[in-house]
């Protein structure tokens, strides 16, 4: 039987759309095997948010390409998308499907094969009006389920590429939701995770449905213990959404709110459509009515125009919000993105320089939030356990690992753990039984 394997780069998106793929393929007869081993078709899932992301996108199709020069490789994703000549000219390439078409990737893979030619099957992705429902075959082997629920942008950030790869808003169906949330609970999965690439738009295409709706339809599926966020917005946290978080204890109390910038004036160049001010705000009326939340999020540094003063004002600010993790950016110049021709771009050593400046912001607030909860006995679902240690993840996104017997702790089994030291990854815990 023919053997296929995935790389895969960028997003939690990415790897959810890899896992649908891989059902496809096993559906189809092909043989799942390891990314660095020898197979009959390579799949490459790629990235193209920054200029890293597609530079290793390449990377990894020329990889597959030396691992069996007589494989069939099939490119897809953003690069692919966005750049689909580009993606076609590597040599030994020989399908290119975009951000569409994936659950004909198998068709195209065979077709390249049998007549000895380059498939290339990239559509005009701003003309796709609906979401391309692909249900996961067979569920992954991992903790955590991933839902992807919704597909495309339309904020149009200045720096951001993604609107193009993913085009227009598209929601996927309650009753699709509910099925896949059925399938996930009955292959043993405790945890879903919602994902999107503009997960807080879901539904605002119309249908008369919205994120909260979408998020109450999973809670149905009483198999289901916790239900967590991948990312929103700020302005999409809706009040029915609070709501839903507070009122319900299987709502992970974790959200990751990508603020981009702790200054204003580089927000608004950023076409980012909030304030500082505003994303404070949302941030106290989130910890009143939910004190174990923490909140996660993404700067961006060296954006053209951010001048040394402007970066020590989102330094003040990263510092007040008091977040549990900072995930931190150099930015990325795009071509075919407005900043990409903004003046006072921002050197690579100076960008290199912010951006460790604001991880140790965030390394020092993440140690501050996490001893809040020094001493208290929380939930852990445990994601793996082995040689005499076990690991999983708190409600709000807090890594606890366990001294334990294999045969005391089981992978997916939610164990309640003592929370005894604070570590720079998150806690040492003791078993409470």
């Amino acid at each position: 039987m023919a053997k296929v394997a995935f790389i895969t780069l960028g997003c939690k998106v990415n790897q959810t759309e890899t896992e649908a793929m891989a059902g496809i393929f096993q559906q189809r007869g092909y043989i799942l095997t390891e990314p660095d081993s020898q197979a009959d078709v390579y799949v490459v899932n790629t990235c193209s948010v920054t200029h890293l992301g597609e530079r290793k996108s390449r990377q990894m199709v020329r990889r597959a390409i030396r691992l069996n020069p007589s494989a069939v490789v099939a490119v897809t994703g953003c690069f692919a998308q966005v750049s689909p000549a580009d993606a076609a000219a590597i040599e030994g390439v020989d399908v290119v499907i975009g951000t569409r078409d994936r659950d004909r990737i198998v068709d195209f893979v065979e077709e390249s094969l049998r007549e000895k030619h380059q498939v290339l099957a990239v559509s005009d992705i701003m003309n796709e009006v609906e979401f391309e429902d692909i249900p996961l075959q067979a569920a992954p082997g991992r903790t955590r389920a991933f839902l992807k629920i919704q597909d495309g942008c339309e904020n149009y950030c200045s720096y951001c590429i993604i609107p193009y790869a993913r085009g227009h808003l598209r929601s996927r169906s309650l009753d699709s939701i509910a099925r896949e949330t059925r399938m996930l609970a009955a292959d043993g999965f405790q945890e879903v995770v919602l994902t999107g690439i503009n997960l807080g738009a879901y539904g605002r295409e119309g249908g008369g449905f919205t994120l909260s709706d979408a998020v109450r339809i999973v809670l149905e599926e009483p198999r289901i213990v916790r239900l967590r966020l991948s990312s929103a917005e700020s302005l999409e946290i809706s009040e029915s959404l609070i709501e839903v978080m507070e009122s319900d204890s299987r709502m992970c109390p974790h959200l990751h709110l990508p603020l981009q910038s702790g200054e204003d004036s580089i927000l608004a160049a950023m076409r980012r459509p909030y304030t500082t001010a505003d994303y404070a705000e949302l941030l106290v009326r989130l910890r009143e009515k939910m004190p174990d939340l923490a909140v996660t999020t993404d700067i961006i540094v060296g954006f053209p125009g951010e001048t040394p003063e402007l970066f020590a004002k989102t330094l003040e600010f990263a510092t007040a919000m008091e977040f549990a993790k900072i995930h931190v950016f150099p930015y990325s110049r795009r071509t075919g993105t407005p900043a990409a021709n903004f003046h006072h771009q921002v050197g690579d050593a100076e960008k290199k320089r912010r951006v460790t400046e604001l991880l140790t912001v965030g390394e020092h607030s993440g140690y501050k939030f996490r001893q809040n909860f020094l001493g208290r006995t929380m939930p852990v679902l445990i994601e793996r356990s082995e040689n005499g240690m076990a690991e999983g993840l708190t409600p709000n996104y807090q890594r606890v690992f366990i001294e334990a017997d294999p045969l005391d702790i089981q992978e997916r089994e939610l164990v309640q753990a003592e929370l005894l030291r604070v570590t720079s990854e998150g806690f040492i815990g003791r078993l409470k039984k």
